[in-house]
């Protein structure tokens, strides 16, 4: 572990009956921020930009020699691949994470993770590989997606084992904030090349820009990284000596029904967000007349709202409670869920749709927000890497691997009513798990 200047550390009056990581040295609240928010922001980026491109532009470039519609759905089922990879990521990089440490094992997730998107933006189209670039393609996606596995897990402990015990959500935050700020990276970009290029140009090589300027974002996270120390929490448990040496099998032994209601707990807001940020799109622009470019900028503009409700949402969960925000959040989604469908009819109704992102997003960063503290607080120290990871990345799986996918197939086949329908089971199944979950803001975060 290298040094830390003592001018980046933080360190909190002795009150070591109370709360024994209190006196070790801890990051600067604002290194905790950048790390925490850097590979998160990168993660969020590479999977906007490969959504956006798979609903726009990965038809034409990988699958061109079938229908537009099924052309579609198959280049939305890649965008798949890398969430049935991330539960591998989360195995492995819990592992190393609950036994060697959180930094280390962050600073790999992120090189995997970033290498692999750099490499989708060099990859030859159908015209060039044939059949061969659709299975490089699939196989990028799943490299970034155990790259992913290790990635939001590991943020969100470098954030929370350093944040006060009365401030564990407003800090948890901190890497959900990476969400809006890599869609809006992402989007943004995409918006700038299809002002500036014409449709040809970015079927031919403007998709690409994206993926390689990931590599920039990349360098950055990785700098940042490299310049934090490891958690006090996790240091504490090495000083006690309570790290585990298996903490993949005393997860599953000890904290399986944590394990499934983290799962349900985050996959609505999974469900939520593709439908939101990459079903709309692909519908937006096939069927209510809407421009890509057009949609986009809507898209930015609430994603605004996104990122102001994860901060008030995780301050309300310090003061709340999290399972009350959360609850509250659920039972409105279940509402907008059956009622949205009506905001999408009509061509080009762009104050329908406007409402439709906003009150989504709104309801989006109330159920995300506070998952940043939620997932790691029901898990002790020596699983909590793997607990956390693990729930999330199932989550990932349940609601969003194939998203689009279903949203696409519903709404094709049995119109959009089905897919409000759709997304209010799974609003359901974030309720009932939270009714069973123990409110986890007064746990001892240290055991």
């Amino acid at each position: 572990m290298q040094d830390t200047d003592v001018s980046s550390v933080e360190s909190v009056a002795p009150v070591a009956k109370t709360n024994p990581a209190a006196t070790l040295a801890r990051d600067s609240v604002k290194t905790v921020i950048f790390a925490s928010m850097i590979g998160t922001a990168i993660e969020f980026y590479d999977f906007y930009a490969y959504g956006t491109a798979a609903a726009a532009y990965f038809p034409k470039v990988f699958f061109p020699e079938v229908t537009p519609t099924i052309a579609v759905l198959l280049s939305l089922l890649t965008f798949g691949v890398a969430f049935v990879a991330r539960p591998l990521g989360s195995l492995v990089f819990g592992h190393f994470g609950d036994k060697i440490g959180r930094k280390n094992t962050l600073i790999v997730s992120l090189l995997l993770m970033g290498c692999s998107t750099v490499l989708i933006g060099v990859l030859p189209g159908y015209s060039t590989l044939g059949l061969g670039s659709v299975i490089l393609l699939c196989a990028c996606r799943f490299i970034q997606g155990v790259g992913l596995g290790g990635e939001w897990s590991g943020a969100a402990l470098v954030a929370t084992e350093n944040a006060p015990e009365n401030k564990r959500a407003l800090y948890g935050a901190f890497p959900e904030l990476g969400a809006p700020l890599g869609f809006f990276l992402s989007n943004g970009l995409f918006f700038i090349l299809e002002s500036v290029l014409t449709p040809a140009q970015m079927i031919s090589f403007g998709w690409r820009i994206p993926f390689l300027a990931s590599a920039l974002l990349v360098i950055v996270g990785f700098w940042v990284r490299e310049r934090m120390q490891e958690t006090p929490l996790f240091r504490l448990a090495q000083e006690k000596k309570t790290v585990t040496k298996s903490p993949l099998t005393t997860v599953f032994k000890t904290s399986w029904r944590q394990l499934l209601q983290g799962t349900f707990i985050v996959s609505v807001t999974y469900t939520l967000f593709y439908t939101l940020a990459t079903w709309s799109l692909s519908y937006a622009t096939t069927t209510l007349g809407f421009s890509n470019k057009e949609y986009l900028l809507m898209l930015m503009a609430a994603i605004v709202v996104f990122a102001v409700m994860i901060v008030v949402a995780s301050q309300f969960a310090d003061k709340l409670g999290r399972r009350r925000v959360l609850i509250t959040a659920s039972s409105l989604l279940v509402v907008f869920a059956f009622a949205f469908p009506y905001l999408l009819q009509g061509q080009h109704n762009v104050a329908g749709a406007m409402t439709f992102l906003i009150v989504g997003f709104i309801l989006m960063g109330t159920s995300f927000g506070p998952v940043g503290a939620v997932l790691p607080e029901l898990f002790s120290t020596k699983v909590r890497y793997s607990g956390a990871g693990i729930s999330y990345n199932v989550a990932a799986i349940v609601g969003a691997a194939f998203a689009p996918t279903i949203a696409t197939w519903l709404s094709t086949n049995w119109g959009i009513q089905s897919v409000g329908a759709y997304l209010g089971v799974m609003a359901v199944a974030a309720l009932i798990s939270l009714l069973t979950t123990k409110e986890t803001k007064e746990v001892d975060f240290t055991k």
